[in-house]
């Protein structure tokens, strides 16, 4: 955990000329702030609720997201080329190595963004050939990530299952959004690669729920045997409701894809998708308020702003996100006012988390 600390750095005084930002300490967790602002356009594309400007707002959030991702993918460019030595050594850190499943997850997002609210501004046809090549890009970094991170937590990582936190979650979770974000691409597909799109989203889906369901016992051993955790990383708590809130919006995403192109029993998938919904969201709630709790009372102790503040804003987001499918789906105003009351929660956490990172930056103390 000191070396995760050590890697999300804190915005604290310092003596002026001390602190200059240092490239070579842009790791992959940067993308976390592409991922929050492209989940604040996804969430508000999804709320059930015609509230005016609600597209508007959108799509500026997305402009934000993909000009972050192009600036973040451009300077880590820059980063692997004058930092080698850097970039190579993060795989062998158990600490940072988990990070990377944020890259795919950042381009899955933005794609799905520019599908949802970008045509607005490029059109429908080049914003469907972006979300095309984000998504087949993300999806083949996401199952990259996903099968080799557990592969060097196996054979050259030494870190111990009591000292697990909520980011070990971070690779194994990158499959689901592609599972999540690949039916919106159907209807933009030759009718011969539909099926093949939308089984793959299962397969997807399977593999990272799969996947999660073996990682989380571990994390939840870890959190309850390893102590409290330290203040920096207390954020990472919301990471839990991630795989949670996504994949209840991956289940709802194929059984919309399965109706409307006819390549599955369209009413069986969305019965399950509404009853796996249903019972994973209220475990997420329940967690929720976990999260909160141990986050208030790290607050109140002096909790300084570090990057991971960025886990308060995607999880909430696909909470988010599921509740709208679950209000689609189910045609219940509950799930409508659970969508709602969710998106001004990530409203909040994206400009605690934005505003510290510009000051951060601004200031030079960050990266």
């Amino acid at each position: 955990m000191a070396t995760l600390t050590a890697l999300l750095p804190s915005v604290r005084p310092a003596r002026p000329g001390r602190l200059r930002p240092d490239p070579g300490r842009l790791g992959p967790n940067w993308y976390a702030a592409v991922m929050g602002t492209a989940i604040v356009a996804n969430g508000a594309a999804a709320l059930p609720l015609q509230v005016p400007g609600r597209l508007a707002f959108a799509t500026a959030a997305w402009v934000l997201a993909a000009a972050a991702l192009v600036a973040l993918a451009t300077a880590r460019g820059l980063r692997g080329l004058r930092h080698r030595p850097a970039a190579r050594a993060g795989l062998d850190d158990p600490a940072a190595a988990v990070f990377f499943g944020c890259p795919p997850m950042a381009l899955l997002a933005v794609g799905y963004a520019t599908l949802a609210v970008g045509d607005r501004v490029i059109g429908r046809g080049p914003a469907a050939a972006v979300d095309l090549a984000l998504w087949t890009v993300g999806t083949l970094y996401a199952v990259a990530v996903a099968a080799g991170v557990p592969y060097l937590m196996i054979t050259r990582h030494t870190a111990a299952a009591r000292r697990a936190d909520p980011t070990w979650l971070l690779p194994v979770v990158a499959p689901m959004v592609a599972a999540s974000t690949g039916p919106a691409l159907l209807p933009h597909l030759p009718a011969a690669w539909q099926p093949v799109l939308l089984y793959g989203c299962g397969a997807l889906f399977g593999a990272s729920l799969l996947a999660v369901l073996a990682m989380l016992p571990v994390v939840l051993t870890g959190l309850v045997q390893g102590g409290v955790l330290a203040p920096v990383l207390t954020p990472t708590l919301f990471l839990v409701l991630g795989p949670l809130g996504q994949s209840t919006t991956a289940a709802g995403a194929i059984a919309d894809g399965a109706k409307a192109t006819a390549v599955a029993p369209a009413g069986p998938v969305a019965a399950l998708a509404v009853l796996y919904g249903v019972a994973v969201t209220g475990f997420a709630l329940l967690w929720l308020l976990v999260a909160c709790a141990a986050n208030v009372r790290a607050l109140r102790a002096g909790m300084p702003f570090a990057m991971t503040w960025w886990a308060f804003t995607f999880p909430v987001g696909t909470l988010v996100t599921g509740a709208a499918s679950l209000a689609r789906h189910t045609g219940l105003g509950v799930f409508t006012g659970l969508a709602a009351g969710l998106y001004l929660l990530l409203l909040g956490a994206w400009s605690a988390a934005a505003t510290g990172t510009v000051r951060g930056v601004l200031a030079g103390r960050l990266p």
